[in-house]
C-alpha cells in the first residue's frame, strides 16, 4: 500500500520537511504548499505537476487528522492544500478555516469524480463548496483463513477468547469506538453517554485478548502471519492480499465506516490559484490512476477507474464494493469539542485500564 519514497524524495523529507520532490524547483510560476498524509500519493506526480506547470510544490506530511488540525488552526505554516478526512473537513468548515472552491478552475473534478462520491461528501460538506474527493474506502476485518474457524462476518469475533493474543485493533479513538459501537447496534457517531460507556467497557473487556493496538503495522503483521485477525482499512487489505493469499477481508454485518478523504484549500491560502491548479491536476484521469496504483486506496475518479487494466482490480469488491448490499454504513461526523473530549477521555480509560 504505502510505498517507500524515492531516495531523492526521502532525502528531501529528512533534510527539508517542507520541500518539493520534483526536478523543476525554480518556481517560475510560483509555488503551492501541500499538506498531506504520509506516502499518500505517487511522488512522481509531484514532479510531473512541476514540470508541466512551472509551479514549485512545497510538500509536507502528517500522520493523523488530529496532528494536522492545530497547525492549520494556528497558522504556524501557511498551507494551501490539505487532504483531511470527512469529519475533519466538517470541523475545518465549522471553524471557518477553508476557502470556497472555484470549480471553474477545477474542471477535472466535476468531469471525472463519480456522482455517488459527491453525494457522500454532502454529509460533511453539505453544498460541496469546499472539498474534492480524493480517496475513499471502508473499514473491516482482515483475517487469515488458515488461522480461524470458518468464515467471519461480525465484529464480535474480536471478542472471541479463542483468538486471544491474535487480534489487532486500530490505535485510533474513533476507529476503536466505531467497532464497539457498531457491535452493540449503536451509531458510530453516538454522543449518548450511556452508549459510549457501554462501548468503553466492551473495549476494556476486550483488551486482554488484543495482541497490539496498531496503525500501519496491522498490514505487516497480517502478511507475516503474526496475527489471525485485524481491523484494517480496505486500501491496506488490497495490498495484504497480494502479499498473502490466505488473507480475507470482510465488512461486518453490523455495519462500518465508509470514509472519504478530500482535497481542500485553506481560507488564508497564499497561493489559491495554484492550489486549484494542483487539485485539478490530481483529478486528471491518468494522474488519479498513478496515485491509485501507488497507494491502492480506492479512487472516486470514475474516469481513472476505467483506465485500470486488471479486471480483478477494476471490479474488486474490496476496492469498489457495491455499498447498497450492506446495512448500517456511516461516515464519521465532527461531533463538537465536548464530544471530542468525551471520546478522548474514555479512550484514555481504555488504554490505561
Amino acid at each position: 500500500m504505502k510505498k517507500i519514497l524515492s531516495i531523492a524524495c526521502l532525502s528531501a523529507a529528512l533534510l527539508l520537511p517542507l520541500s518539493g520532490c520534483g526536478n523543476t524547483s525554480s518556481g517560475e510560476n510560483g509555488e503551492v504548499i501541500v499538506y498531506n498524509w504520509g506516502e499518500y500519493l505517487d511522488p512522481e506526480t509531484l514532479q510531473m505537476f512541476e514540470e508541466e506547470t512551472g509551479i514549485r510544490v512545497v510538500y509536507d506530511e502528517y500522520e493523523t487528522n488530529e496532528i494536522m488540525y492545530p497547525k492549520v488552526e494556528t497558522g504556524a505554516t501557511e498551507y494551501d492544500v490539505l487532504c483531511p478526512s470527512d469529519y475533519m473537513i466538517q470541523k475545518l468548515i465549522d471553524n471557518d478555516l477553508l476557502a470556497e472552491l472555484n470549480f471553474d478552475n477545477i474542471p477535472n473534478a466535476k468531469a471525472n469524480i463519480g456522482s455517488q462520491y459527491w453525494e457522500q461528501s454532502t454529509e460533511f460538506d453539505p453544498e460541496n463548496k469546499y472539498s474534492v474527493p480524493y480517496c475513499w474506502g471502508t473499514v473491516g476485518i482482515l483475517y487469515n483463513k488458515t488461522m480461524v474457524d470458518g468464515t467471519i462476518d461480525s465484529w464480535s469475533v474480536l471478542w472471541d477468547e479463542k483468538y486471544a493474543d491474535n487480534i489487532l485493533m486500530q490505535d485510533s479513538v474513533r476507529d476503536a469506538f466505531m467497532v464497539s459501537l457498531k457491535r452493540n447496534g449503536y451509531s458510530m457517531n453516538s454522543t449518548d453517554a450511556g452508549e459510549l460507556e457501554t462501548a468503553k467497557q466492551d473495549l476494556i473487556d476486550q483488551k486482554p485478548l488484543v495482541q497490539a493496538y496498531v496503525v500501519d503495522q496491522v498490514r505487516d503483521k497480517m502478511i507475516g502471519n503474526e496475527a489471525a485477525i485485524g481491523v484494517i482499512y480496505s486500501g491496506e487489505a488490497i495490498y495484504t492480499q497480494r502479499e498473502n493469499p490466505d488473507l480475507e477481508y470482510v465488512i461486518p454485518k453490523e455495519g462500518t465506516n465508509v470514509w472519504i478523504d478530500s482535497w481542500v484549500i485553506t481560507k488564508n491560502a497564499p497561493n489559491k490559484e495554484n492550489a486549484e491548479k494542483f487539485i485539478d491536476f490530481m483529478c486528471r484521469p491518468d494522474i488519479a490512476l498513478k496515485n491509485f496504483e501507488y497507494i491502492t486506496y480506492s479512487t472516486p475518479n470514475d474516469a481513472a477507474r476505467e483506465l485500470i487494466e486488471e479486471d480483478d482490480i477494476r471490479n474488486s469488491p474490496i476496492a469498489f464494493p457495491e455499498l447498497s448490499q450492506y446495512s448500517n454504513l456511516e461516515t464519521f461526523r465532527y461531533l463538537g469539542e465536548d464530544a471530542d473530549q468525551l471520546y478522548n477521555d474514555l479512550w484514555k480509560e481504555v488504554k490505561s485500564n
